[in-house]
């Protein structure tokens, strides 16, 4: 009877053992298996393109991230980084793509890619899906929350002072001139806006703004347009015939100055 219970106990402590062991292995197995563990750092260069060519960015800045730390010092590495940050970019996911530029410029100054890091980075600040050929949509940047332009000009700016000769110098300095144009063209948007409201008062301060901020610039025809018209409304003939003879003298041939112009025929920046 002894031998008997005592093989039975053994028996039970056997299946035990096996249950334990089996749940081990199932555990095991649903551990995520890394299919880049055994890829060479230009497999996954290779690989992470191609998922950001394809459109599957989530992937592609998933392997970028293994390539930063796989190659860690290396040109691949920092080469990883950037195309991280572009992928980002193509994504939507704007903050992010800034986040890891910064990043590039803190910890590789001397880099030989610090004019594309810079330039992308004026480029995601730049708009989302506007930009320079913004005529053909019904909104353009200067009717727009203005800290990214300005943020965007900065790192332009960098770039043309920094890089004069980089091949990406030339289409920043383009940028520049449309985010400065753009810029004053906010400040006329928000003088109309007044005027339009009867806020003589208001738009003449927000226009003589731009007037006073920005020269040679497209903007400012508009601008003075709104000075004389408020100051018109306003009654104020001298101000008003002032500022028709500066109009008359920089803009003699401005719709703005022709008695069937007005406010009904819109801003100098839309063709519709």
């Amino acid at each position: 009877m002894l031998f008997k219970l005592s093989a039975l106990q053994a028996t039970t402590r056997a299946a035990g053992a096996v249950l334990i062991l089996g749940g081990l292995m199932a555990g095991c197995s649903s551990t995520p298996v890394d299919p880049t563990a055994t890829w060479s750092p230009n497999k996954i260069y290779s690989e992470a393109k191609d998922e950001a060519n394809a459109g599957a960015y989530e992937k592609a800045i998933g392997m970028y991230e293994k390539l930063e730390g796989r190659a860690a010092g290396t040109p691949l590495a920092q080469q990883a980084q950037l195309e991280k940050a572009y992928t980002q970019y193509k994504s939507g996911e704007q903050v992010q793509a800034i986040a890891t530029l910064d990043r590039f410029v803190r910890l590789h100054p001397a880099s030989s890619a610090l004019d594309y890091a810079l330039y992308l980075k004026g480029l995601v600040n730049f708009n989302d899906n506007l930009g320079l050929f913004s005529s053909w949509v019904r909104q353009d940047l200067s009717e727009r929350d203005q800290k990214a332009a300005k943020e965007s000009f900065e790192s332009f700016k960098d770039l043309s002072t920094r890089f004069p000769d980089s091949r990406y110098t030339p289409d920043a300095r383009l940028r520049m001139v449309y985010i400065v144009n753009s810029l004053a063209q906010s400040e006329v948007n928000v003088a109309r806006y007044y005027f339009s409201r009867g806020a003589y008062v208001a738009a003449i301060n927000r226009a003589q703004s731009a007037i006073t901020a920005f020269r040679d610039v497209p903007a400012i025809e508009e601008a003075l347009s709104l000075v004389y018209r408020s100051y018109d409304a306003l009654g104020m003939t001298q101000l008003r015939d002032d500022t028709l003879r500066v109009m008359q003298k920089s803009y003699p041939n401005s719709a703005f100055t022709r008695k069937d112009s007005g406010a009904n025929q819109g801003a100098w920046y839309k063709f519709w």
